[in-house]
């Protein structure tokens, strides 16, 4: 059976209400940073069911033995924000996630032509195979950002079936590139927006989302 690109948009009113938060012009710098902080944190935990390996094992209890179930501390979990505005869904992730490794993924965006250029990337040259791997980032437009960190992890031994991404926001577009080259990743999102404008934005979506969490 061939593989095919799974996309998620949990019906969790956590979610919804976040994700309204961040959507709201009139909503301060402060609170829009904490709603992806938030929408951060409910997204893992939607990414990490069924993907976080577990062990299981026996646990004395007060008062017998029992069967118990562990995370796997021994396979390598890491989260890759891409910069900037993936650092705040990092801030909630973490809270999910304390023991995984962090690795920066500094992409920049040519207003003119759309491509993405790299100036930061602190990954190692190999992962183990067997790490699981979350990328955060708030919208997902044009998909190019994704694409650029998806065919680095792939020259590192990732397995793209283990990578998860979180997102506020994804448009079709973006979607339908993953799809076309990367099947066998999962995307979770609060919400897909059908259309882009001339200047790579998604609409509604959100704005500029790294302005907004960092207020410029």
């Amino acid at each position: 059976m061939s593989q095919q690109l799974r996309v998620y948009i949990p019906p969790h009113p956590l979610i919804k209400h976040w994700l309204a938060v961040a959507r709201d012009v009139n909503t301060p710098s402060v609170l829009f940073r904490s709603a992806i902080i938030e929408l951060g944190r409910w997204l893992a935990y939607e990414a990490a069911r069924e993907w976080l390996p577990t062990r299981d094992m026996l646990v004395q209890t007060p008062l017998e033995i029992c069967d118990a179930t562990f995370i796997d501390a021994e396979v390598p979990v890491a989260v890759i924000p891409i910069l900037r505005a993936g650092l705040a869904l990092l801030e909630g992730a973490q809270t999910l996630l304390p023991l995984a490794s962090i690795y920066h993924l500094g992409l920049q965006r040519n207003e003119e032509t759309l491509q993405h250029s790299c100036y930061l990337n602190s990954m190692p040259e190999k992962f183990d195979p067997q790490t699981r791997v979350l990328i955060t980032k708030p919208i997902l437009a044009t998909g190019g950002s994704i694409m650029v960190a998806m065919s680095e992890l792939l020259k590192r031994g990732i397995d793209p079936s283990l990578t998860r991404v979180i997102c506020v926001v994804s448009s079709s577009l973006a979607l339908q590139q993953l799809g076309k080259n990367y099947p066998g990743l999962i995307v979770y999102a609060a919400t897909i927006d059908q259309t882009i404008n001339d200047q790579g934005l998604v609409l509604p979506g959100l704005g500029d989302a790294g302005n907004r969490i960092f207020g410029n």
